[in-house]
C-alpha cells in the first residue's frame, strides 16, 4: 500500500487561506499537513493573520524555517539583490527549505499531494512538482473560485483578510520587489524600520555594484523623497479615479470595493511567485 501525505502551503495572503478553508469545509477526510515558509522578512499582520486561520482550521501550521537566512544569502549573492529576473529569494527561502522538508518522504516513495491556490479567473500555473512522486492540484479552479469567491470564503468563515491588504496588494517580504512605487510608500508610512532595513540592503548593494535597485528605474532614497511622495500618490489617485469612472458604466460591479491590484491590473500585480503570494 502506497503511503501518501497531503499537504496545502499558506503565503499569509488571501487565496492560500480561503483554499484551506474550502478544503476543511468541502474536504474534511484529507487529513493536511499545512506549512508557511518562512523568511524572516515577513509582514507583521502575515503573522497575525496565520495565527487566526490555524485557531479556525484547528491543526497547527508548521513554520519551515531556512536554515540560511536572506543576509547569509545576500553576502553569497555578492550583494546583488533579488530582483524579478533573479529570484533567488524565492529560491533560496521559500522553495529550499520546502524541498528540504519533503525529500525523505519523496525518495522512500511516498505520494505527496500539493493543493495549490490558483484561482478559477486567473491564466497562470502554480507550483509545478518537481519529483515523480508529487502530485500537485488546483481545487480553487476546479471548483470554479474567483476572488470574489475567495473573499466570499474568508468572509463566511469569519477569518476575514489579512490586515495589510487595507494598503499592500500581496503578502511576502517586506522588501518584495514585486511592490508597486504606491506600496513602497505606504509600506514607508505603515512600517518605517521595515522601510529603512530595506533602504539599508539596497545602499549596500549599491556599493557592491549592484544593477537593481529594490523599485525600478529609482532607489527608495529617490522614491522617498517629499515630492516623489507627492507625484506618486497623485498619480495613483488619478488612476484609480479612472477605474471607479469606467467601473460605474458596469452595474454588475456596483458596490465592489476598488483594490489596489484592480488599479494596476492583474498581468502586474499578479507577477510575483505563487508560492509567496497566493
Amino acid at each position: 500500500m502506497t503511503i501518501e501525505r497531503h499537504i496545502l502551503g499558506l503565503s499569509g495572503g488571501r487565496d492560500s487561506a480561503s483554499l484551506a478553508i474550502w478544503m476543511r469545509e468541502n474536504r474534511p477526510e484529507v487529513e493536511l499537513e499545512y506549512f508557511f515558509t518562512d523568511t524572516g522578512k515577513e509582514l507583521p499582520e502575515v503573522h497575525e493573520f496565520l495565527d487566526r486561520l490555524e485557531g479556525y482550521l484547528g491543526r497547527p501550521i508548521l513554520r519551515l524555517n531556512p536554515d540560511r537566512d536572506f543576509d547569509f544569502w545576500l553576502r553569497e549573492y555578492k550583494s546583488f539583490l533579488p530582483s524579478p529576473r533573479t529570484r533567488w529569494c524565492t529560491r533560496q527561502l521559500k522553495l529550499r527549505p520546502l524541498e528540504q522538508w519533503l525529500r525523505p518522504s519523496l525518495d522512500a516513495g511516498v505520494k505527496v499531494h500539493s493543493y495549490v491556490a490558483i484561482r478559477a479567473d486567473e491564466d497562470r500555473a502554480g507550483y509545478q512538482a518537481t519529483h515523480a512522486n508529487m502530485v500537485v492540484h488546483f481545487p480553487l479552479r476546479e471548483a470554479g473560485i474567483d476572488k470574489t469567491g475567495v473573499i466570499e470564503l474568508l468572509d463566511s468563515s469569519g477569518v476575514g483578510e489579512p490586515a495589510y491588504y487595507s494598503w499592500r496588494s500581496r503578502s511576502g517580504c517586506t522588501f518584495c520587489f514585486f511592490q508597486q512605487k504606491i506600496e513602497w510608500v505606504r509600506l514607508m508610512r505603515e512600517h518605517p524600520d521595515s522601510f529603512a532595513e530595506a533602504k539599508a540592503y539596497e545602499k549596500n548593494a549599491v556599493e557592491h555594484g549592484s544593477p537593481f535597485t529594490w523599485s525600478d528605474a529609482e532607489s527608495l532614497e529617490e522614491l522617498s523623497q517629499p515630492e516623489r511622495v507627492a507625484q506618486i500618490e497623485s498619480d495613483y489617485d488619478k488612476r484609480l479615479e479612472r477605474l471607479r469612472r469606467k467601473r460605474r458604466l458596469n452595474p454588475l460591479r456596483d458596490g465592489l470595493e476598488v483594490s489596489i491590484d484592480d488599479v494596476y491590473g492583474v498581468d502586474e500585480v499578479s507577477a510575483g511567485c505563487v508560492i509567496c503570494h497566493k
